[in-house]
């Protein structure tokens, strides 16, 4: 029996979707218990889980777009600052919904490499410490006066407030970070002293989720109170990829600045009423065969997963290490990686190992699990290929973590594995980007 249920006026179900054709929005509900029958006739609102509808016919397909194609779309007439870059996965975003990024700071300088290999030709890339930068050089660089950016992008970075990491034991001293050794738990504040100077009409920073939970909320409230500060309407979520287009599940927490003078309130995407999987992902994941019997790696594999080492009394000698099994196909660029009899244990997809931290085999059906900085280690938390004894290749990663095909990475497999599980996904800041262009610049543009 198919029942077809009218969504109420002023009512929203935020993974409701509409069955097209259907001028007054009605939704399938075939599979879908039936609510309650009611004597009195109304409308019938259904509350959905977070489980979407299986309505393949309104899923538009897994498609990514490329960099040729962003950096063809039309300007729409804003325009961006972006500290704390990273390898640019903000800036893609923010191109992808069509505003021009006109400079962007980064201090490391494996993640600064990569950010120059893609960013847009008129974008000034700054490689100082962001103590170092005056709300004057970005905007001298940038060409505008205060108040007349648009919007102030920020990643401060997270690694004092990740419920991964040691958290309050870290806070106050100066850390490895990355390449570089830096103090990371106060950067929020240098990115709000930057917006003092600067005066944009809006600004997005990102953080972990890991800031509004446990003894980090007393950060949070600090950080709160001195961006509102700054002469600004605030809006903090907890956004996840995984309901913005990414087939990864990655929470981050996501706040969003509206200057008081224009008179709007934040806004923030609403989820999609669908998510991908790994198999929508990576279409072709079922059907690569590897030959790994008489196979044995040879050459550079600068930018392939490491194979395993092992060492004792099956190696070589106790002071020598061996490789174990790496095979090269070209055509396909995948690389094995035998991470042992740990991959064996987890039996199938969608099932974690005991022994390492969220290591994990993804479900094929499912969004993948977090992709973390330090993935390409086997035993930290990490994400393991489904169906294959290896890692993701590069490739395969920048499809789970919404980049572009030919988005540009360098250094080794594990600096570029590194930038991925930093980065904010493009994709999913395309749609933040797309709310508050929508939602703030335009209306006040308009007014």
């Amino acid at each position: 029996m198919k029942i077809w249920v009218q969504k109420s006026l002023g009512l929203q179900a935020p993974n409701l979707r509409f069955f097209p054709g259907y001028a007054h929005g009605f939704t399938d509900e075939t599979n879908s218990p039936c609510p309650t029958i009611d004597t009195k006739p109304r409308n019938i609102v259904i509350e959905h889980s977070a489980s979407p509808n299986p309505m393949k016919s309104e899923k538009p397909p897994y498609i990514v777009p490329s960099m040729e194609e962003v950096r063809n779309l039309p300007w729409n007439g804003f325009t961006v600052a972006s500290t704390f870059s990273g390898c640019g996965g903000s800036s893609i975003g923010y191109r992808m919904a069509g505003f021009k990024v006109l400079w962007a700071s980064e201090f490391i300088d494996a993640a600064r490499e990569a950010y120059k290999a893609n960013c847009a030709p008129y974008t000034v890339v700054d490689g100082r410490d962001i103590r170092e930068v005056q709300a004057k050089d970005i905007l001298d660089a940038s060409g505008i006066g205060v108040g007349e950016l648009d919007l102030f992008d920020g990643s401060p970075p997270c690694a004092s407030f990740s419920t991964a990491g040691s958290r309050e034991k870290g806070w106050g001293k100066v850390k490895k970070y990355s390449d570089k050794a830096q103090r990371t738990d106060d950067l929020f504040f240098e990115y709000a002293r930057l917006i003092r100077g600067i005066q944009p009409k809006t600004f997005v920073a990102e953080n972990v989720s890991g800031l509004v939970k446990g003894t980090a909320k007393g950060y949070f409230l600090e950080i709160l109170r001195e961006l509102k500060s700054c002469g600004y309407r605030v809006s903090c979520k907890v956004l996840d990829a995984q309901w913005l287009g990414v087939p990864q599940a990655r929470q981050r927490t996501i706040f969003v600045g509206v200057r008081e003078d224009l008179g709007l309130d934040p806004v923030h995407p609403k989820p999609l009423p669908f998510r991908y999987s790994v198999k929508e992902a990576l279409p072709w994941i079922e059907s690569l065969v590897h030959d790994t019997s008489e196979k044995y790696g040879a050459g550079d594999v600068t930018n392939r997963p490491s194979p395993a080492i092992t060492v004792g009394v099956n190696s070589v000698n106790s002071l020598h290490f061996k490789v174990q099994g790496l095979t090269i196909d070209d055509e396909t660029d995948i690389s094995r990686y035998a991470i042992g009899a740990e991959w064996e244990k987890m039996g199938k997809s969608g099932t974690q190992s005991e022994k390492y931290f969220q290591l994990v085999r993804p479900a094929l059906n499912l969004p993948c699990p977090t992709i973390t900085a330090t993935g390409s280690v086997l035993g930290a938390a990490s994400v393991v290929h489904p169906t294959e004894k290896r890692k993701f290749t590069i490739k395969e990663l920048k499809r789970i973590c919404g980049f572009p095909d030919d988005f540009i990475l360098t250094g080794t497999y594990a600096q570029q594995w590194e930038r991925c599980g930093r980065a904010v996904p493009p994709v999913m800041m395309s749609h933040i980007a797309a709310a508050v262009r929508d939602g703030i610049l335009k209306n006040q543009k308009n007014s």
